[in-house]
C-alpha cells in the first residue's frame, strides 16, 4: 500500500475510535521525532481534554483501538507524555519496494498552464555567474512543475534594446575597427561585451574630466558626449535608422550565437524566447491607452508616469520625454501579449529580488489598466550570487562570465577525478565526459542547494568535493550501487514477510517512502533547494546503510535480495531527483 493510504488509514481509524466517544478534534498525523521508537505520532492532549481523560489514558485506549482494528498495519504503539507514536510491521515498509516511487502523488492539483520565464539577458554582454543562479533556477522550477503535472511554457526575454544596448553598438563603432569574433578569436558574446566595458571606462573618463573643469558629479553624466551620442543613437534605432539598424542586428547575431553556446553546456532551453525589440512597441500603444483612459499622465516635459500614490507607491515613468520606451514600457506590452498567447494560471518571472518593486509597479499598472488577471504575475526573486572576492560589476569588467565558470568547474573536477585509481580503464572520450558531468552537477548542485531566497556566495573549490553536501558526493553514491548491482547474481524473489529491518534499513526505507511528497513541497515552496537536501540526505543514509549492513555477502539469499532492492530503489530515486536538478549522473566513477 502506498504512504497516502496507510497513513490515512491510520487517521481513519482514530476517527472511528473518536466518533464512537463523540470526541470532535482535528487528527494530524506526523513524523515521529527522531530518538524515539515509531514512525508517525499523534498528539493526544485534544483528545484527553475532550474526553477529560489524561494524554497517557487516551493515548493507550487509542493505540489499543490501532492495533486491534489494523493489526496487519500496527505493530506496536509507545506513549511519551501524551504523544503516541506508532510502529508499523517490518514488512509494510519492506513491502514499499515494490511500489512506484517515481509516481507523484499530488494534493488534487489541478493541472495547469504555467509559463516561467528566465534568463532575460541583455545582448550587450556574455552570461555571467548571476545568469547561471537565473537560468538553473528557472530551468529546475520549470521541471519541478511539469513533474507534478502541470504543462510549462519556457520562455525566454531578451533586453536586446535600449541605451544599454547602444553603448556596445557606439563602442564598436567608434573603436572597433570592424573586429568580428573571427577575426578576433573571441566569442561573440564576449567580443561585443568587451566594447560595453570599453565604453564604460571612455564615459567615467569623460565625467571625471568634466568634474575637474567644474561640472558638479551629480550634472556631469547628462553632459558628456558620449552620453549625448548614445541617446542620439537609440532616438535613430526607433526610427529605424538603416545603418544603426545593420550594426545592432550584426552585433546582436553574434551575442545569440554565443547564448547558445552557454545554454547547450547548461542544458538550458526554451520554448519561445521574446524580444523586447518588438514587444516596446506594443507597449508604447498600452502607453497611449493608458493616457485614454487616464490611467497615464502626461508631465511638463512631455515624459509619460503613473502616479501610484493610492497603492502606496510613488510615480513611476512609463516613457522617456523624448519618446522612448523604457523599461517598464516593454514589459507592459511583453506580459499582456504572451497572456493573449498562453492564457496561463501563472507567469512566474524569474528575476533577482533587487527588482522587487518593479514587479510591484508592473502588477498595479497590468490590474488599474483593467486586466483581471493581473495577479497571475508572479515575481520569483532571489538572492544575488557572489565570489568569495565580493559582488561584481559588468560596467567595470569585473564579472565572471558563465563560460569561464564552467570551463573551471570542468577542468578542477579533471583535477580531482584524474587522481582516483577506479577510472584508469576509461577511454579519453568516457573521462572527458565523467570530467563534464561531475564538474557541471557540481556548480548546478551548488546554487540549487541554497534557499532562492538567499545571497550566496560561489566557492568553486567547495562545489567540487568528494565529500559533504555535494553533487560528486551524491553521484559517487549512485555510481557506488550501480557497481554493486553489476556484480550481483541474486534473481530471487523478495519474501517480505520474513525480512527484521536493520535500523538503518528502516531509515533509508522511510526516506525514500517521502520522495513524492518532497516534490510537491519543493513545487509549493517553488525551492529546488528542497529536493537538492532531500537528494543529499538519501545518499547519506544509504552510506550509512552501506557500511552496517553487508549485500553481496550476506549468505540469506532472502536478506540480500531486499538490500539489493533498497539499493536499486535508492539509486532510482537518486537518479530522477538529480535530474529534475538537471544534473547527470555516471554509472562509474
Amino acid at each position: 500500500m502506498n504512504h497516502q493510504l496507510f497513513t490515512q488509514q491510520i487517521i481513519n481509524c482514530i476517527a472511528e475510535y473518536q466518533h464512537t466517544y463523540n470526541i470532535l478534534t482535528t487528527i494530524v498525523l506526523q513524523p515521529t521525532r527522531k530518538g524515539f521508537e515509531g514512525e508517525y505520532t499523534f498528539v493526544c492532549f485534544a483528545a484527553a481534554k475532550a474526553t477529560q481523560q489524561s494524554p497517557v489514558s487516551i493515548g493507550q485506549a487509542i493505540g489499543d483501538y490501532l492495533k486491534s482494528n489494523l493489526s496487519l498495519l500496527v505493530k506496536d504503539y509507545n506513549i511519551v507524555q501524551g504523544f503516541l507514536n506508532i510502529q508499523l510491521h517490518d514488512s509494510v515498509w519492506v513491502s514499499t519496494l515494490l511500489e512506484d516511487t517515481l509516481a507523484i502523488k499530488t494534493k488534487e492539483i489541478l493541472p495547469t498552464v504555467i509559463c516561467i520565464e528566465y534568463s532575460s539577458p541583455n545582448t550587450n554582454k556574455p552570461l555571467h555567474l548571476g545568469h547561471i543562479r537565473n537560468n538553473l533556477l528557472g530551468a529546475t522550477l520549470a521541471t519541478m512543475y511539469e513533474k507534478v503535472g502541470h504543462t510549462v511554457k519556457r520562455v525566454n526575454l531578451c533586453n536586446d534594446r535600449g541605451i544599454h544596448i547602444c553603448k556596445s553598438m557606439y563602442a564598436w563603432q567608434k573603436f572597433g575597427e570592424g573586429a568580428t569574433p573571427a577575426s578576433t578569436g573571441i566569442k561573440g558574446d564576449h567580443l561585443v561585451g568587451d566594447y560595453y566595458v570599453l565604453f564604460e571606462q571612455k564615459l567615467k573618463a569623460e565625467i571625471q574630466e568634466l568634474v575637474e573643469q567644474g561640472v558638479e558629479k551629480e550634472k556631469a553624466l547628462d553632459k558628456t558626449k558620449l552620453m549625448q551620442a548614445i541617446r542620439i543613437m537609440l532616438q535613430e534605432w526607433e526610427m529605424e535608422n538603416p545603418e544603426i539598424r545593420a550594426t545592432w542586428e550584426l552585433l546582436n547575431s553574434w551575442v545569440y550565437e554565443g547564448f547558445e553556446t552557454t545554454y547547450k553546456d547548461l542544458g538550458v532551453w526554451f520554448d519561445k524566447t521574446y524580444y523586447e525589440s518588438q514587444t516596446y512597441l506594443f507597449g508604447k500603444q498600452c502607453v497611449q491607452l493608458g493616457l485614454e483612459k487616464n490611467v497615464f499622465q502626461k508631465a511638463e516635459d512631455n515624459s509619460v508616469f503613473i502616479d501610484l500614490g493610492t497603492d502606496g507607491l510613488d510615480t513611476k515613468i512609463v516613457q522617456r520625454k523624448d519618446g522612448t520606451a523604457v523599461y517598464m514600457t516593454q514589459d507592459i506590452g511583453t506580459v499582456i501579449e504572451r497572456h493573449n498567447e498562453l492564457h496561463a494560471s501563472q507567469y512566474i518571472h524569474v528575476v533577482a529580488n533587487e527588482q522587487n518593486y518593479h514587479f510591484k509597479v508592473l502588477k498595479l499598472i497590468i490590474k488599474h489598466l483593467g486586466y483581471d488577471w493581473w495577479d497571475t504575475i508572479y515575481h520569483f526573486g532571489y538572492g544575488m550570487v557572489e565570489l568569495p572576492t565580493g559582488r561584481m560589476k559588468t560596467r567595470e569588467g569585473t564579472v565572471v562570465d558563465a563560460d569561464d565558470i564552467i570551463a573551471d568547474v570542468i577542468k578542477t573536477a579533471e583535477t580531482i577525478t584524474s587522481e582516483r585509481s577506479n577510472i584508469k580503464d576509461f577511454s579519453s572520450q568516457e573521462l572527458q565526459q565523467l570530467y563534464r558531468t561531475i564538474g557541471l552537477g557540481a556548480l548546478k548542485y551548488f546554487i540549487l542547494r541554497i534557499d532562492p531566497l538567499k545571497s550566496m556566495i560561489y566557492n568553486p573549490e567547495e562545489a567540487i568535493s568528494f565529500d559533504g553536501n555535494t553533487a560528486p558526493f551524491i553521484q559517487y553514491s549512485y555510481a557506488r550501487i550501480q557497481s554493486i548491482l553489476r556484480k550481483s547474481t541474486n534473481e530471487q524473489t523478495l519474501d517480505a514477510s520474513t525480512i527484521s529491518l536493520h535500523p538503518k534499513e528502516k531509515a533509508l526505507l522511510q526516506h525514500l517512502y517521502v520522495y513524492g511528497e518532497t516534490i510537491v513541497e519543493a513545487t509549493e515552496g517553488k525551492s529546488p533547494a528542497i529536493i537538492a537536501h532531500y537528494l543529499y540526505e538519501l545518499a547519506h543514509l544509504y552510506n550509512q546503510f552501506y557500511f552496517d549492513c553487508p549485500i553481496l555477502k550476506e549468505e540469506d539469499t532472502n536478506l540480500q535480495a531486499f538490500r539489493l532492492g533498497l539499493s536499486s530503489k535508492t539509486a532510482t530515486i537518486l537518479k530522477d531527483g538529480l535530474e529534475i536538478l538537471g544534473i547527470q549522473v555516471p554509472d562509474r566513477m
